[in-house]
């Protein structure tokens, strides 16, 4: 089945539809017919081209996909290419009709997980096939999320954060979008190691990452930006969403204590600092800078609260 990506872990949705992608119908006849004897059975849907394959991959979930290797004047290898470039992590069988170690070459450096060709495919091979490629597309999910993701904290991690940010930045600019950025800081978190112990640190990073990624838009990103300090992406919002975000966090920490591993709780709060493109800031340094002084400007008003760049004192000269 095909891995769904939630921060901090894999997820594997009850799915048993298989996607092909080809321009012949006899081939998705065939298909059907040798998936019948499939236990557990799935289902199969079909696209009968490059287009349509591209916008049902991007669109929906499927356990795998079987793809032609030629799609009329366009192939396979550039449709897996343009959908993963996308996000799209669907496992990919390629179908070929000829035998070639050149076309098997390119399929797995496209991001294909395996080939089989046409003509040659039984039951029992496209079977094994889609057991493996299920598999190893589970696997590699995983791997995906250890290199972008904090494992404590299931966020993601400032690697990747980093990256995420300057491409949305720089999509904004062709687009003339505005996009948020809120730092958050726990408040007084070296008295929560020194009084409790690291496991009750952990438990409180671990608790606030999730109460961030229950609270914030699926469209927005959320990471672990370093120790104590979380990081919060705005995308498609505007300077008021992006405040009342902020402000949001800090009621959700505050609203409930964090229960710590020997069943005790703790009241944990934080401090939030928000600031938006292209009024605050046009690059990421700079966007970055902006919400961290209005974090510290929050922290020296008492915690426990949200400040905009925006409301930050001007400092004399």
């Amino acid at each position: 089945m095909q891995p769904t990506q939630t921060q901090g872990s894999v997820r594997v949705p009850d799915n048993r539809t298989i996607l092909l992608i080809d321009d012949d119908r006899l081939q998705y006849r065939i298909t059907q017919a040798l998936m019948r004897g499939f236990r557990p059975a799935y289902e199969l849907e079909w696209a009968s081209s490059y287009e349509e394959g591209v916008e049902l991959l991007l669109r929906r979930s499927y356990a795998a996909c079987l793809l032609d290797f030629q799609l009329g004047r366009r192939d396979g290898l550039e449709l897996i290419r343009e959908v993963t470039e996308k996000g799209c992590h669907t496992p990919i069988i390629f179908l070929t009709s000829e035998s070639s170690e050149t076309v098997d070459i390119q399929a797995m450096e496209a991001g294909a997980l395996d080939y089989l060709i046409k003509g040659e495919i039984t039951s029992s091979m496209l079977e094994r096939a889609l057991r493996y490629a299920l598999r190893l597309g589970v696997t590699l999910e995983r791997l995906r999320l250890l290199a972008t993701h904090d494992e404590l904290s299931g966020l993601m991690n400032r690697r990747a954060f980093d990256s995420w940010l300057s491409e949305e930045l720089e999509r904004c600019g062709r687009f003339s979008h505005v996009l948020g950025l809120v730092l958050v800081d726990l408040d007084h978190f070296k008295s929560i190691n020194d009084r409790f112990g690291h496991p009750a640190g952990d438990a409180v990073i671990r608790e606030t990452g999730r109460r961030l990624r229950a609270t914030i838009r699926n469209v927005d990103r959320a990471a672990r930006y370093g120790g104590e300090e979380m990081a919060v992406v705005v995308t498609e919002g505007d300077g008021q969403g992006t405040t009342l975000l902020a402000r949001r966090l800090v009621e959700v920490m505050a609203a409930e204590p964090v229960r710590l591993p020997d069943g005790s709780e703790i009241p944990v709060t934080l401090s939030a600092g928000a600031a938006w493109y292209p009024r605050d800031a046009r690059d990421p340094a700079g966007l970055v800078a902006a919400a961290d002084l209005a974090l510290y400007a929050a922290k020296r008003s008492g915690r426990n609260r949200a400040m905009t760049f925006g409301e930050v004192p001007a400092r004399p000269e």
